[in-house]
């Protein structure tokens, strides 16, 4: 099926928020102070407009933040923190604070996850635990003002339904929001803070009550039927109705959607499917129909993870389709979310140690040698589109940006041969390259009506042969590792899409007609 779309660029436009750059993720905080992940953080902030960023270990030992002196008192020190947080901020992007993990003097069971050893359990003492999140916020407010610290958000832990994260109960983690919330608030009414912060999606058949941990459930689900499940966000509805009965704050609801039947790669036994294309789309609109029948309607929804898998070892982060998949799932999710953060913004990662090589399916959208991948290029596009919906259908939205009045439209061409999500691609790049090959070309129909005559855009496109780094390399012969020149070499031809001007007719219209090639992304942007 083509994708076609006519439009009047002077007619009426829907306004509408661009939730896709709002919050983008990142590994852990020490990692935050290397100068490589710096540079990266950077590239994203002024390519793709990113807001806020997130990751783990605030509290984890290599901050050094907190430890018991000699008679178990405390001891806090900030400076690994304030390093960090005064380059995010300088570098135009703000902090989404999650909460966690245990220092390892107030941890109950210390190195539960990860390769870094994160302390994934409630605290001994939940008093000291509001004390050392009270004494931060406060320190935070002393340096940077009431006022900055008003726009952060203020998330309680880290996927607490998975025993590596959280090795306590679902009573345990409502027991650490309700002192967290309070210590908070009790410092300034207007601090944003929100929960639960749970990993995908799961069926509902697979709920077993306070130890929600979907690590336990291998094999009990047929991955042919997965799309005919009900499939709801874990412990939502519980910590909906704690927080209202408790009367605690909910600012801001939060979970990961990751469309796929598993919640880590190196963790549980799972069946490891991959659900259909349309999977993210449905949960959240679950999710926001849970929230507006909630006792907190108001709530604002972040999805503070979310990629095509939650493994550091899929093939497919790094390929052309993942981009795509990008795209599209934003585009179709339109008005439904206040945030879809994008897990994560670069291979300076180290959750499973470092990666073996240049290209290993990290999670990032910039690889450990500043190469960006498809997915650099998906925000990057998403970021050039205006703030109103002038037009949008099947494969294609056209906007128009309400300050410059000026017209950006995006296409692309996910190919219904594949009905999943993009699928996974673990231990090689078969599953990866296969997925590539499936699918034919198809056909761009774009009328756009009302410009200026003789306007001026240029079309950019991201497809196999440009903008594609895995492509460069192959044609290398895929070196690795990669030499200095070789690295300089990739990083300038993941840049390099296709790129052309177009000049639209006297009368104020532009005609676009051309094939368009499975995977590809095209963004047509007025001058």
């Amino acid at each position: 099926m083509s994708i076609r779309l006519q439009a009047d660029v002077t007619g009426p436009a829907k306004p509408y928020h661009r939730f896709w750059n709002v919050c983008v993720g990142a590994g852990r905080a020490n990692e935050g102070l290397r100068a490589t992940w710096l540079e990266h953080l950077d590239m994203v902030v002024e390519a793709c407009g990113f807001q806020y960023v997130r990751f783990h270990g605030l509290f984890h030992d290599d901050m050094f933040v907190y430890r018991n002196d000699a008679d178990v008192k405390g001891v806090y020190n900030f400076q690994y923190i304030d390093d960090l947080f005064d380059r995010l901020l300088s570098a135009g992007i703000k902090p989404f604070v999650e909460l966690g993990f245990c220092p390892g003097d107030l941890a109950r069971e210390r190195g539960t996850v990860f390769w870094w050893k994160g302390n994934g359990s409630p605290p001994l003492d939940y008093d000291k635990w509001a004390e050392l999140v009270a004494r931060t916020v406060r320190h935070w407010i002393d340096r940077y003002g009431i006022a900055e610290v008003r726009t952060w958000y203020f998330e309680v832990w880290n996927e607490p339904n998975l025993h590596p994260f959280f090795k306590g109960t679902r009573s345990e983690y409502f027991k650490l929001y309700q002192e967290t919330a309070g210590a908070i608030k009790q410092i300034d009414s207007q601090l944003r803070v929100g929960g639960p912060a749970t990993s995908n999606f799961v069926p509902d058949a697979r709920f077993d009550g306070e130890t929600e941990d979907i690590s336990h459930h291998a094999g009990t689900i047929n991955a042919s039927d997965l799309d005919a499940l009900d499939w709801k966000p874990v412990w939502l509805a519980e910590f909906l109705d704690f927080c209202s009965r408790q009367s605690l704050p909910v600012d801001f609801i939060s979970c990961h959607p990751y469309p796929t039947d598993w919640a880590l790669d190196a963790h549980g036994e799972t069946v490891k499917s991959t659900r259909g294309v349309d999977a993210t789309r449905t949960d959240l609109s679950r999710l926001r129909t849970m929230v507006d029948a909630s006792a907190f309607p108001a709530a604002e929804i972040h999805l503070t993870e979310w990629s095509s898998s939650p493994s550091p070892r899929d093939h497919t982060h790094d390929h052309l389709q993942a981009a795509t998949f990008v795209v599209k799932t934003n585009l179709e999710s339109i008005g439904l979310v206040d945030s879809l953060s994008y897990w994560v913004f670069t291979d300076v990662f180290e959750e499973s140690g470092a990666g073996n090589s240049a290209f290993h399916g990290g999670f990032g959208m910039i690889n450990y040698q500043g190469i960006v991948k498809p997915t650099f290029h998906a925000y990057r596009f998403l970021n050039q589109l205006g703030d109103e919906i002038v037009r949008q259908e099947n494969g294609i939205i056209v906007t128009r940006d309400s300050a410059t009045s000026k017209i950006a439209a995006l296409a692309y061409h996910y190919p219904p041969e594949v009905p999943q999500s993009v699928p996974a691609s673990f231990d090689s790049r078969d599953v990866a390259e296969q997925t590539l090959a499936t699918g034919s070309p198809t056909e761009l129909n774009l009328t756009l009506t009302g410009l200026a005559s003789n306007a001026v855009f240029t079309i950019e496109t991201l497809d196999r042969r440009n903008g594609n780094a895995l492509a460069a390399w192959g044609a290398m012969g895929n070196p690795d590792p990669l030499g200095l020149e070789q690295t300089h070499l990739l990083q300038q031809a993941a840049l390099a899409t296709r790129s052309e001007t177009v000049l639209g007719g006297a009368d104020g219209t532009l005609t676009l007609a051309r094939p368009i090639d499975a995977w590809s992304l095209v963004m047509i942007r007025e001058l």
